[in-house]
């Protein structure tokens, strides 16, 4: 028989003290304020993946959360490859596409806790400092770093790696979380990640 793996999926990086979250990164910009957005949402892509791949080369769990639009039985990749395809951010979802390793969550409305698995899973990857990044830093990553802030995360929001509709919007949104969340927000250059001490897993067999 094959050996039971007590991993999550068997690939990832099952446990750090940190993790990375993007939060609703993988949207159609279908929205009348999409335009004045994009503008903010590409060069934040350029960051966020930059960070992203310093995350995975320290062994820092990746995890999407994102909107399911409504649709209780969405299905996460066709999300993606819908706004890949059809939607005005085809360019940000494209730069910053799941890759294999990655988790997700889904989540109904604006933070990444509501109803979700989100706390069982980092609760599982041992985690205990977020880094928040995504859109809109004024709606869904205020509520997600709220909601954490309560289950008592550690918090890192780059200011770089998130955006609002305005500069304006974005810098009260961090101003906020610096003082009422004791968010970190340096840009994310300068957020340190290491690697920690993988544990050895005994495997057991039926």
């Amino acid at each position: 028989m094959p050996k039971i793996n007590i991993d999550l999926h068997g690939s990832a990086p099952d446990k750090h003290k940190f993790a990375l979250l993007l939060i609703d990164v993988i949207n159609d910009f279908d929205f009348p304020e999409a335009d004045q957005l994009l503008e903010y949402a590409r060069p934040m892509a350029r960051n966020l993946l930059r960070l992203k791949r310093r995350a995975q080369k320290a062994g820092v769990p990746v995890v999407y959360v994102n909107d399911n639009f409504g649709r209780w039985k969405s299905d996460f990749c066709r999300t993606v490859e819908h706004c890949a395809r059809h939607g005005r951010g085809r360019e940000v979802v494209e730069s910053l596409r799941p890759e294999e390793n990655d988790y997700f969550v889904l989540k109904p409305k604006h933070s990444g806790f509501f109803s979700t698995t989100l706390e069982t899973l980092l609760r599982y990857l041992e985690t205990q400092t977020l880094i928040l990044t995504g859109i809109a830093g004024n709606f869904c990553v205020l509520f997600t770093a709220n909601d954490a802030y309560m289950r008592d995360f550690n918090l890192f929001v780059p200011s770089d790696c998130t955006v609002s509709n305005t500069k304006k919007e974005n810098d009260s949104a961090l101003a906020l979380m610096r003082k009422s969340l004791k968010a970190d927000t340096r840009v994310s250059s300068r957020i340190a990640l290491r690697a920690t001490q993988k544990k050895s897993r005994k495997r057991r067999r039926r």
